[in-house]
């Protein structure tokens, strides 16, 4: 994991997304535990309430789930919810600017598939 403490995004915000992408990326398994807040405050000199918030969020979005006394361990299908999660983000933040663009400027459907599957009419792509 590694901060970008002069972002604007929260440093809570950071641990909660670099967690989730460790479960994507397959770092950490359904049903196998990840590191303490005690460990992550530590181990990169953040304030503990900073990594449980991170945490604490990561269980709100039912992605953790915390054994008594044991840790915070990752739920089942936790990948396929933050894969969920962020295919709906990519969609309202790209894809939505795109279709209400592609409207101002009387782009078809046909054309923008053509578009992202040859790029500009001048220049070719290769996606494969």
């Amino acid at each position: 994991m590694q901060f970008n403490f002069e972002s604007d995004t929260p440093i809570y915000m950071q641990v909660a997304e670099q967690i989730k992408d460790a479960i994507l990326s397959g770092a950490f398994l359904e049903e196998t535990q990840v590191p303490s807040t005690t460990e992550i405050s530590v181990t990169y000199k953040i304030n503990p309430a900073t990594a449980l918030k991170g945490m604490t969020l990561l269980t709100d979005a039912g992605i953790l789930y915390k054994k008594r006394g044991v840790g915070m361990f990752v739920k089942k299908g936790a990948a396929g919810t933050i894969l969920k999660q962020r295919k709906n983000a990519f969609y309202n933040s790209y894809i939505v600017r795109l279709l209400e663009e592609a409207k101002k400027l009387s782009i078809s459907q046909q054309e923008i598939i053509r578009m992202i599957e040859e790029g500009p009419a001048d220049e070719k792509r290769d996606w494969g």
